[in-house]
């Protein structure tokens, strides 16, 4: 899911938050937030859902069904 990975590294980047601090926020480790920007693992649907509470956007989103 490359889309996932890009928007995900394009909303931390604009909220100016480090992997280490995404990854504390979200409850997770900071080498799978690095795995997911990089698009070398993909999120469960619950993370998916953490994520885009966190980031405030909506699931479709982070997917790629919306823009």
């Amino acid at each position: 899911m490359k889309i996932f990975a890009d928007r995900l590294l394009e909303l931390r980047k604009e909220k100016n938050l480090s992997q280490a601090t995404l990854a504390k926020a979200l409850g997770v480790s900071f080498s799978v937030i690095c795995y997911w920007e990089t698009n070398r693992s993909e999120p469960t649907a619950p993370n998916i859902v953490k994520i885009a509470e966190f980031f405030n956007v909506s699931a479709d989103y982070l997917l790629g069904i919306e823009n």
